[in-house]
């Protein structure tokens, strides 16, 4: 399996991502070129997080005009594995691989902290190392992670089970008290009705060692690793 990290003018995340899949996991991965077209034989693709084309006009809103990003929505129709991360999930959104927006956080301000996240559904690949209900520790850095969408688009996700990872206090409680940006349904993150294409805030590829203060994030690489090797055991 090879993982590929798209780095787009901006990203401030890419080389986290890149740590956290080639020296933590030890699994094979390559930088993409927001220019290019060539996923590079890729398995699996992460979006970054950062400040792509300096979020000018809005969050991800240039970056989804990439010419890599029509690589990667081909990719993703195909059933490729694709992951966005902060500024990744906001680019999904705009290029319509996700459902919903990102809006300011409701107190207007940039958030750089550890929350926690409930992991609502484990039949993902980007779940499906976790258990139902577990409560991750993980870091957001950010000043438009309020996801937003109108109520039909809600009850569907609720509906198709697509809301991977809701923000919570640390004992689970998903109250306003554990939601930083005023997220919808305290949602933090998201996945298509095809289940192969996630977006989520928090940064999971800061949280893979004891030394950043949370190794929790590993369980959302490890998902997609074992995703791809029953994939790959399915297809032998």
């Amino acid at each position: 399996m090879k993982f590929g990290v798209v780095v787009f003018p901006g990203s401030n995340c890419d080389h986290d991502a890149f740590h956290a899949i080639g020296h933590v996991l030890q699994k094979p991965v390559e930088f993409i070129w927001h220019q290019s077209e060539d996923l590079v034989g890729c398995d699996a693709i992460i979006l970054p997080g950062g400040f792509s084309y300096g979020d000018y006009l809005r969050t991800g809103a240039i970056a989804r005009f990439s010419p890599v990003m029509n690589a990667v929505e081909k990719f993703a129709k195909s059933g490729g594995l694709v992951l966005g991360i902060c500024n990744g999930f906001q680019i999904l959104c705009e290029a319509g691989l996700l459902p919903g927006a990102m809006m300011r956080n409701a107190g207007l301000r940039f958030i750089c902290r550890h929350v926690h996240i409930r992991v609502e559904q484990t039949d993902s690949p980007f779940t499906c190392a976790a258990k139902q209900g577990q409560i991750l520790k993980i870091p957001i850095a950010h000043s438009d992670g309020n996801y937003n969408c109108d109520a039909a688009t809600l009850a569907e996700l609720e509906r198709s089970r697509q809301i991977l990872f809701r923000y919570t206090t640390p004992d689970g409680l998903d109250d306003k008290a554990g939601n930083p940006n005023g997220s919808m349904a305290n949602i933090a993150g998201i996945c298509n009705r095809e289940r192969n294409v996630a977006g989520l805030m928090p940064h999971p590829e800061r949280a893979m060692e004891g030394a950043l203060d949370s190794e929790d994030g590993i369980v959302v690489f490890q998902s997609m690793v074992e995703a791809l090797m029953g994939a790959a055991k399915a297809t032998a």
